[in-house]
């Protein structure tokens, strides 16, 4: 059995992020955790080296796809104006006024 640890230093808020992010992707053979301190940790098992190495490579990937997403939310939220009290809500429902012309 061939085995690979990959640990990932991030903020404790984006290490839970990421490991949700990574879940759907995970195979039988990961795991991924938070550790108590705040790091990313998954372990990778596999029968195979190149088996290994394939896996080892996708993670990365997709480690690298969930942090820039992770990393644009926050952007995002940092650059939202606030929304006036009295802005009201968006409807569904179509405009009851006719354009008579």
């Amino acid at each position: 059995m061939r085995r690979a640890t990959i640990r990932t230093r991030c903020d404790d808020a984006d290490a839970t992020t990421l490991a949700r992010a990574l879940r759907p992707d995970n195979t039988d053979e990961m795991q991924t955790t938070v550790t108590e301190a705040g790091t990313l940790e998954t372990r990778i098992e596999r029968e195979t080296t190149g088996g290994l190495h394939a896996t080892v490579d996708d993670y990365v990937v997709n480690l690298e796809v969930a942090t820039a997403v992770v990393a644009a939310v926050d952007a995002t939220r940092d650059e939202q104006p606030e929304r006036p009290a009295d802005a009201g809500t968006a409807s569904d429902q179509p405009d009851d006024t006719t354009d008579n012309e």
